[in-house]
C-alpha cells in the first residue's frame, strides 16, 4: 500500500479519516495524497477557466481559500516526516466524480474516506458522497466516522456469502489482516428467509475456501433477521476493529431496488468499514 488518498472538506469527520491514513502511511511508508474538491457554481468554474466576463474572483477566492486550509492541515503534528500531495480540483460538478478519478489519476492503492452516516428519509433522497464512491471505486475504499487515536485493528470481520465472486476481495482481506496483524473472522450471516443448515453451510465453506487459498481465519455462523444487523451485531459482541464487505457497485434501477449491502453498512456503521468492488 504506497499511495493512500484521502478526501477532505477540512470537517471533523474528514481530520478523523486522515489521522488514520497517517498511521497506516507511516507504518508502510505510503505517500498521502489529500484532495479537496471544489464544487463551484458554473460562473465561477468559467473564470478559472477564462470563459468568463465577471469582474468578481470568485473562483480564486475559494482556490485560496482551500490552499490555506491545506497549509493548516500540513502544519498538524500526526502529519510530519509524511509525504503528502496536496490537490484541489473544481473539474468536477460532483464531489464524488472528482474522488473516483483522482484515484485513478494517483494510482491510489486505497481511499480513506469520512463519514457521519444518515438515516431515515435523509438517507433516502439524499445519500452521500462516500456511499457513492463506495459502489463506484475500483480499489478498496476505507470508511471512518470517529477519531481513532491509535488504530489498531485486532479483529477484522469480513462478511461474505462464500460465492465464487468473493474470492479476489477476500484474498484482499486476507492480505490486509496480515499487514495490519489482525484477526481474520469470515462471517456468514443466516437469516430465516434464507435459511441454511449447519450442514450445508460447511459444505459451502469447504468448498470456497479450497479455491480461496487463504490461511489465519476462523468462520463464524450468525444468525439474525437481516444480514446488515447480523454483521453489525457480530461485530459489537466480539469488539472487531474493522468491518470489510464486498460491493457490486451497483447502478440506476437495479441500485434503488436491490439497494446495496456495502452503503447501508457504510451509513449505520459506527466501526470502520472496508469496502472492495467485486
Amino acid at each position: 500500500m504506497k499511495r493512500i488518498l484521502v478526501p477532505t472538506d477540512f470537517s471533523e469527520h474528514a481530520m478523523n479519516a486522515l489521522k488514520v491514513a497517517s498511521q497506516l502511511a507511516k507504518k508502510y511508508d505510503s505517500e498521502i495524497y489529500l484532495l479537496h474538491i471544489l464544487e463551484l457554481p458554473p460562473h465561477a468554474i468559467d473564470q478559472i477557466s477564462g470563459g468568463g466576463s465577471s469582474t468578481v474572483p470568485e473562483a480564486i477566492f475559494f482556490m485560496k481559500s482551500a490552499h490555506n486550509r491545506f497549509e493548516e492541515l500540513l502544519q498538524m503534528d500526526f502529519l510530519k516526516g509524511l509525504t503528502v500531495h496536496e490537490t484541489v480540483n473544481s473539474n468536477f460538478d460532483k464531489a464524488y466524480d472528482g474522488i473516483i478519478e483522482s484515484s485513478k489519476e494517483c494510482n491510489a492503492d486505497m481511499i480513506i474516506i469520512g463519514s457521519h452516516g444518515s438515516e431515515g428519509i435523509e438517507e433516502l433522497l439524499v445519500g452521500s458522497n462516500t456511499e457513492k464512491v463506495v459502489r463506484n471505486s475500483d480499489v478498496p475504499v476505507m470508511v471512518i466516522k470517529h477519531e481513532h487515536e491509535v488504530f489498531k485493528v485486532n479483529d477484522f470481520v469480513y462478511a461474505t456469502a462464500f460465492k465464487d465472486e468473493d474470492v479476489p476481495s477476500l484474498r484482499k482481506a486476507s492480505a490486509f489482516a496480515k499487514e495490519i496483524d489482525a484477526k481474520l473472522h469470515l462471517l456468514y450471516i443466516n437469516t430465516a428467509n434464507k435459511f441454511k443448515t449447519d450442514r450445508e453451510i460447511e459444505k459451502m465453506t469447504s468448498t470456497f475456501l479450497t479455491k480461496t487459498q487463504i490461511e489465519n481465519y476462523k468462520i463464524h455462523t450468525y444468525n439474525d433477521r437481516t444480514v446488515e444487523r447480523g454483521i453489525l451485531n457480530f461485530a459489537k459482541n466480539i469488539n472487531a476493529g474493522l468491518i470489510g464487505i464486498s460491493t457490486h457497485g451497483r447502478q440506476g434501477i437495479s441500485h434503488f431496488f436491490n439497494g446495496s449491502l456495502s452503503e447501508d453498512l457504510v451509513n449505520h456503521a459506527q466501526r470502520p468499514v472496508l469496502t472492495y468492488k467485486i
